[in-house]
């Protein structure tokens, strides 16, 4: 079940919530106490919207399964901030756009937010949340192992969000900046994005996020996708043996060992090939002909055309689809490397790294996840 269904059940179920006026909305209770969004003024907070995300998170168990992934070392006798609360309470923030450390100076005090992360109500003098210094402990205490553990949580999520087995997976393979503002460890500067960055490798199946795998942006692009595809081919297939899995990605990861891989495991993978001059002398005819239709027509053009190609470091020859585009700013040749028998399914929506611009990755500096500061 998908957020917006979500919504759509609490706008449509009287239990979950219900209109008692124009001017107010009901939520979920909190203990014996109700919990009612009224815009007739009173206390006041700017970031209302938590409550539909805690409406949302109840359904999917999401922090709950993070919780039970990351070990809790504190003498619970001692401790002011369950483990739970404070994971909610960093997560809400960042869905909010509270992408920093710092903003809990001030959120902690914020009364929705309080409740959406069951902590006391507005009323009690000593109801604030965890502070900046806490939940950086929280998040410095995450090793390897745990954070393994939560990458699994996502897969997780995603199988128990179908009903029935899907026939066919797309996997797509992404790797952008996410930039610095600090020391960090692993601080290094990206030439291609011009910033000092990490490069996080990020796969989606759709709109769901499969793994996040932040990583120092001083090595290649694909580094570590085989490994990562493999275990979410695991994990997919354990729960759905039939399931045909395609992966998608741009040029940054047309590698010979993930394209052998591939082959020998019965994924399908559609994957870029960033140009050479060998690539534009096979294009050459094709470009021409674009070129001309162009000049005739005044229209777009766009051609396809299959080849067999061998790069040097490829240990066969390999199907190549030739896209020959031109328009009214420039030609436009694009290389796809597929396994795929029957045609491409669908045009890719990666395109060559050598031809990404800032406004093509699915983040974006502006975005919570675009960029990481110190505290």
């Amino acid at each position: 079940m998908t957020g917006y269904d979500i919504l759509t059940t609490l706008r449509t179920e009287p239990s979950r919530v219900a209109h008692r006026n124009p001017d107010s909305l009901r939520f979920a209770s909190h203990g014996s106490r109700k919990i009612e969004a009224d815009f007739a003024g009173g206390r006041i907070t700017s970031d209302s919207s938590v409550l539909l995300l805690r409406e949302i998170e109840r359904r999917t168990g999401l922090i709950d399964a993070l919780d039970k992934a990351l070990p809790d070392p504190r003498d619970p006798t001692r401790i002011e901030h369950d483990q739970k609360t404070m994971l909610a309470q960093r997560i809400y923030a960042i869905a909010l756009g509270y992408e920093e450390l710092n903003d809990h100076k001030t959120l902690r005090t914020d009364p929705a937010l309080r409740v959406a992360v069951d902590q006391p109500p507005d009323d009690d003098p000593d109801a604030v949340g965890a502070s900046t210094s806490t939940l950086h402990r929280l998040e410095n205490r995450a090793d390897r192992k745990s954070l393994a553990r939560m990458a699994e949580a996502f897969g997780d999520d995603f199988i128990a969000s179908h009903d029935e087995p899907p026939e066919s997976l797309i996997l797509d393979f992404d790797a952008t900046d996410s930039e610095i503002h600090g020391h960090q460890k692993g601080r290094f500067f990206h030439g291609y994005y011009d910033c000092y960055c990490y490069l996080p490798l990020y796969v989606f199946c759709g709109d769901a996020l499969l793994a996040a795998y932040l990583r120092p942006s001083k090595i290649d692009a694909a580094r570590h996708s085989r490994a990562v595809l493999k275990l979410l081919v695991r994990k997919l297939r354990a729960r759905w043996p039939e399931v045909h899995i395609t992966i998608r990605a741009d040029s940054g990861f047309c590698r010979w060992r993930m394209l052998r891989w591939c082959d020998s495991n019965g994924i399908g993978c559609v994957i870029g090939l960033a140009r050479n001059s060998k690539l534009e002398a096979m294009a050459a005819e094709l470009m021409d002909k674009a070129r001309r239709a162009f000049e005739m027509t005044g229209e777009k053009q766009r051609h396809f055309e299959t080849v067999h190609y061998v790069a040097a470091t490829w240990d066969r020859a390999r199907r190549l689809i030739v896209k020959a585009e031109h328009t009214d700013k420039r030609p436009n040749p694009r290389f796809v490397v597929t396994n795929v028998p029957d045609g491409l399914p669908s045009e890719p929506r990666r395109q060559p790294a050598d031809s990404l611009s800032a406004n093509d990755s699915k983040f974006s500096a502006d975005s919570p996840t675009g960029r990481d500061t110190c505290v």
